[in-house]
């Protein structure tokens, strides 16, 4: 079935040896096209490596190189025990997009869900009282959330709220529901705009187990601080994204 789609797909199983652009690229190059033409569709497996070398003519180490930079882009996915799969298409993220989580997933036609797994009040930490301008009496909520698209979980979030702006929020008020539409409705909060970072991290044990990805996997961690209608900062958001789901763009 495999070589089948391989057919249809139009490209091209030939590699130019004399050409300076090296074979295992060349090799990607066409692996990727197929892929992107639907060749070979998500969730599907690669055609065994020793297919690959009798295809190409070339040493299985070289395929092996070929597929490790698309398992490094993340068009390929490593599944211990199993094999490597056709990963699916990474969600773009704008970065200069202020839209919650639930709102972003219903635009892509996917449903969106959440799992609280903390929810506590507290007095905030030194970081967080200079992130949103408070003293160290004054309380917070934090909560952490898994947030999911199709029941696939794609970020882990830290919140970090002013409770003098929403007294009485609850557990429940989290759970498969916007953060923002339920701030809006019971206490008129409006988002107005946001500061944000991004870096690259690599997965922590726990993280990684609820995100149900390999420790030392690819993340892209991201800072938040919100600010409301009259200016004031009242949330921090650490958001872990999972590598493989995600990329980030910004309009320049």
């Amino acid at each position: 079935m495999i070589e089948n789609h391989a057919k249809q797909s139009g490209g091209s199983d030939k590699i130019d040896k004399s050409s300076p652009i090296p074979i295992y690229y060349q090799i990607m190059s066409q692996l990727r096209e197929k892929i992107l033409d639907g060749a070979y569709p998500v969730d599907s497996t690669l055609p065994p490596e020793r297919e690959l070398v009798e295809t190409y003519q070339v040493s299985r180490m070289t395929i092996r190189q070929a597929i490790m930079e698309l398992v490094n882009e993340g068009i390929l996915v490593r599944r211990k025990g199993i094999g490597t799969f056709v990963a699916p298409p990474k969600l773009e993220q704008p970065l200069n997009s202020l839209t919650s989580f639930t709102e972003d997933m219903a635009q892509r036609g996917m449903k969106a869900g959440s799992h609280v797994v903390s929810f506590q009040q507290m007095k905030p930490d030194p970081s967080t009282r200079k992130l949103l301008g408070i003293g160290a009496h004054e309380p917070v909520f934090e909560y952490v959330r898994l947030r999911l698209a199709d029941d696939d979980p794609m970020a882990l979030e830290t919140t970090t709220l002013l409770a003098s702006l929403c007294p009485g929020l609850q557990k429940d008020d989290l759970e498969n529901k916007s953060l923002y539409d339920v701030l809006n409705e019971r206490w008129g909060i409006q988002l107005e705009y946001a500061t944000q970072s991004l870096e690259p991290i690599l997965a922590p044990a726990y993280e990684a187990g609820l995100l149900h990805v390999p420790t030392g996997s690819p993340l892209l961690l991201m800072h938040r601080v919100t600010y409301n209608q009259n200016g004031k900062a009242f949330e921090h958001v650490k958001s872990m994204y999972r590598g493989d789901r995600y990329k980030f763009v910004t309009e320049l």
